[in-house]
């Protein structure tokens, strides 16, 4: 059955929403099986270990790369229409926003994907931090704190009414994308041996990155075939997580793409934790880790709606089309986690060995 077909039968509304589940599910299963994660990553870092954690997401973040590129180069899809390419972008937000989402996911454990994962697997506290992280977001985005995000984002927006690509702000030729997309895939692939992780690891952690390919194409084909305007997205979580709450919370709320692909990661996760028997419900660990998690989850709520996207929306698949506020975004989670490392964890750790 084609796209066409599909719209035909359910209308273009529900059929964003099943794409947007279909990508979840992609996700949801890779990124369990891989145990992709941000946090995780900054963290070995920041310890100046260049471990798995490292290799995994450098894997994913060049394929995902690969997979975009290769499908622009393809006529799969076009960078210029995507939402976050179309509009202005805050060089600001971006910053402010990226050490304030950096920071909270380390105090979190997790970022807000990670913790969507998590919570499918029973990791209650993933599930509460997930859920404060749903509500500051949409307090961010309409609500209390919309304010204060409109004033830092716009100290510094992109010029000409657009985000700006990267790619063409260096004057480098598109294919070369592709081409970094490659060498970031072969230097991780070089670290993944190192430590010497297995196929089948190394074949989910590429199917996060695939899963981001997946939804830019899916999206890109819909709005070439539907009536009303679509947005050409991918994978993100700090937008859908909002809309996902207001969509059980408010009747008016539509179906769109975001609302499938936040239960699509969770029944993802869980199905590839059910099958491999690693479902185990976990809470907090004390008062004190409670409160570290819940200011976490916010930090990333406000964080991640002003810098325009998460550790994934931002990082990986803002990253994959050259969105340059989220390479910059991406940057600035970095610094902020691994400053957040070195300034509260690490010092912990050494107090607790002394």
């Amino acid at each position: 059955m084609t796209l066409l077909n599909i719209v035909d039968s359910i209308g273009e509304a529900p059929t964003a929403a099943l794409l947007g589940l279909i990508t979840g599910l992609c996700f949801g299963v890779a990124a369990q099986r891989s145990r992709f994660c941000l946090r995780a990553a900054t963290v070995s870092f920041a310890r100046g270990r260049w471990d798995d954690r490292v290799a995994v997401w450098l894997l994913t973040f060049s394929t995902a790369v690969v997979w975009v590129q290769a499908a622009e180069m393809l006529g799969l899809m076009r960078a210029a229409d995507a939402r976050m390419m179309a509009v202005p972008g805050s060089w600001s937000g971006a910053i402010i926003g990226g050490l304030l989402f950096g920071a909270g996911m380390v105090l979190a454990r997790g970022c807000s994907g990670r913790l969507l994962v998590l919570a499918a697997t029973g990791n209650l506290r993933s599930l509460v931090s997930g859920l404060i992280f749903a509500v500051v977001a949409q307090m961010t985005l309409a609500g209390l704190l919309s304010a204060p995000r409109e004033v830092l984002a716009g100290l510094w927006i992109t010029p000409g009414g657009r985000n700006t690509d990267l790619l063409t702000a260096l004057n480098l030729p598109a294919i070369s994308g592709l081409y970094l997309g490659l060498a970031l895939a072969g230097f991780a692939l070089v670290l993944a041996h190192r430590n010497r992780i297995g196929v089948a690891r190394l074949i989910f952690a590429s199917g996060v990155g695939f899963a981001v390919a997946l939804g830019w194409v899916l999206t890109f084909g819909l709005s070439q075939i539907a009536f009303d305007p679509i947005q050409v997205e991918s994978a993100t979580f700090t937008g859908p997580s909002a809309h996902s709450l207001m969509f059980v919370l408010d009747r008016t709320a539509v179906l769109e793409f975001d609302i499938g692909l936040v239960p699509g990661v969770f029944i993802g996760a869980f199905l590839a934790a059910w099958i491999t028997k690693e479902l185990k419900f976990q809470g907090y660990e004390g008062a004190a880790n409670m409160r570290r998690a819940i200011f976490g989850a916010a930090l990333m709520g406000f964080g991640g709606m002003l810098a325009g996207g998460c550790a994934i929306g931002a990082g990986v698949t803002g990253g994959s089309i050259f969105v340059a506020t989220a390479w910059c975004a991406l940057f600035a989670m970095w610094i902020g986690a691994m400053a957040t490392d070195w300034l509260i964890d690490q010092p912990a750790s050494r107090a607790a060995t002394a």
